[in-house]
């Protein structure tokens, strides 16, 4: 964020906490998030200062329901002095709710906006800086870079799956969980992440210097830079220097254009063949032969520790989709209507995947379209293997995926968890109020959302979500199928079918502390 600018001669300097692309400046607007103004202080205590930023605060944040803590990130309105500021806060929260649902990914629990701040209340990293972490431990073994480098690309597989670019990877971006030596490593600050259409290239100068790619200096890239960020890592990972050096941050642009890497120096000639050759993929200087995530998570050298799982990594989407293939009538109509019930914010970044889908603009996905983008995601489906998956999802049986179908499908389970959204799904049904969904409401309801059903149709959905018997749903049975993870996906069912093949496709602190873009 941010709407100076500062440039050296010839190479454009990255856009971090403290540099951005010049903007005319922008007229303060009262809201921020467009959620209405809340109190943060009404369900959290606020405590201690655990950092501060050029844009606001982070404090220790009780929650007054549960007990639990969490970290606030508080920015200051007044600090938001353009548009390109306002956009980027905006942004940052959809991003979050858009990526919930990965364990690596920092998860953004509430989000609340006063007069003078606006506030995103997500998980505490109570075990600091993967950094500190390092150096605290001292020097890795392969077997430590490999995992640890494996969690970062998960990430990154992850975000890439969902249409996002992080844009600023680096150690200080990923945060432990605790102290303890098993701690989870978390992805942070989606500040400079951006939304990505296939193909699509960006100009603007972003990241930190030591990590940034040289495609981005050059102003035309995707989501390929975040790999050359991951192999900078890595190479720190495996040696405790970045490959890329110089005295001034114009030097470090250079030495990322133009220098060789380095595998001579200690203590890279006792480094497997196999560690440098993942790291030379990753730091690929043409973009387009660069190694992409799910092939760095196949390499060798990520498996042959015996931590990296062999199983395929599959686009985020698909998963989505065939989990929600294998739910019954009544769970497919109710995650209609949480659907069109969620928050803008929270479901941007599947609308702009649905836009990205729907080529002809149509407002429907048809199997022809699905295809040609599970095509290019590298899944490759028959046409009959697709429009029986299309089947699944379609809800009200007319051929074409609709935009509130294909959110329902898509929806992560974090997103669904609200009380308040739930309940009003359940509401919808429960037409009388009497706190029971009984088999005549349910019929209504489901004629209503144009699901024609049997009796013999309507009795087997009961009887699959009414667990005590007594011949009709209550709330906590609503939930429970709601948020049940279901066992039989339509990619398993097909499978089963036999119509689809399935595809198993020690100097760290003073470079920090003298050059770190924080």
């Amino acid at each position: 964020m941010g709407c100076g600018s500062s440039k050296p001669a010839d190479i454009d300097e990255p856009k971090s906490a403290s540099v951005a692309t010049s903007k005319a400046g922008a007229s303060k607007a009262p809201e921020v998030l467009g959620k209405g103004f809340s109190e943060v202080t009404s369900d959290y205590n606020l405590g201690k200062v655990l950092g501060r930023g050029q844009f606001g605060t982070t404090r220790l944040a009780e929650s007054k329901k549960e007990r639990s803590t969490f970290a606030c990130k508080s920015i200051a309105k007044r600090k938001l002095t353009c548009n390109e500021d306002i956009e980027d806060v905006q942004r940052e929260v959809q991003i979050m709710h858009h990526l919930k649902g990965h364990p690596n990914i920092t998860y953004l629990r509430d989000t609340f906006e006063d007069k003078q701040n606006v506030h995103l209340v997500m998980d505490l990293c109570a075990g600091g800086e993967l950094f500190d972490a390092i150096v605290k431990r001292g020097n890795y073994s392969e077997k430590d870079a490999a995992s640890l480098i494996r969690t970062i690309v998960s990430v990154v597989a992850h975000c890439h799956s969902m249409n996002v670019i992080h844009r600023d990877l680096k150690p200080e971006n990923f945060l432990l969980e605790s102290d303890a030596d098993n701690a989870r490593i978390l992805c942070t600050d989606f500040g400079l992440s951006v939304f990505f259409k296939p193909g699509q290239q960006f100009s603007d100068v972003v990241g930190s210097a030591y990590y940034v790619a040289p495609e981005v200096l050059r102003k035309r890239y995707g989501p390929e830079a975040d790999i050359w960020s991951c192999g900078v890592i890595l190479y720190i990972l495996l040696s405790g220097v970045p490959p890329f050096w110089g005295d001034t941050e114009t030097q470090i642009f250079e030495s990322i254009l133009k220098s060789d890497l380095d595998f001579e120096s200690d203590p890279w000639p006792t480094v497997s063949d196999a560690a440098k050759d993942c790291v030379r993929l990753m730091l690929e200087r043409n973009p387009a032969k660069r190694a992409k995530a799910d092939e760095i998570l196949k390499h060798p050298w990520m498996k042959e520790h015996g931590i990296a799982s062999d199983k395929p990594l599959g686009n985020a989407i698909l998963n989505r989709l065939n989990a929600f293939a294998g739910m019954n009538k009544l769970k497919k109509e109710a995650m209609k209507i949480i659907a069109t019930a969620m928050p803008a914010d929270e479901i941007a970044g599947l609308r702009a995947i649905f836009e990205a889908i729907d080529t002809d603009k149509s407002g429907t996905i048809t199997a022809l379209e699905l295809q040609e983008a599970l095509s290019k995601k590298g899944t490759s489906l028959k046409k009959e293997d697709v429009d029986s998956l299309i089947s699944l999802i379609d809800v009200d049986a007319n051929g074409t995926i609709e935009y509130e179908e294909f959110l329902a499908a898509t929806l992560s389970r974090q997103q669904l968890e609200s009380e308040a959204t739930l309940r009003a799904a359940f509401t919808h049904f429960d037409t009388n109020g009497d706190g029971m969904i009984s088999l005549e409401e349910l019929r209504q309801a489901l004629a209503g959302g144009v699901i024609k059903l049997e009796e013999e149709e309507l009795m087997k959905i009961v009887s699959e979500v009414d667990k005590d018997g007594n011949g009709e749903i209550d709330y906590d049975e609503f939930c429970t199928m709601i948020l049940a993870q279901q066992g039989t996906s339509a990619a398993q069912e097909l499978a089963k079918a036999g119509t689809m093949a399935t595809n198993p496709r020690g100097e760290l602190n003073p470079y920090k502390a003298g050059h770190a873009m924080v």
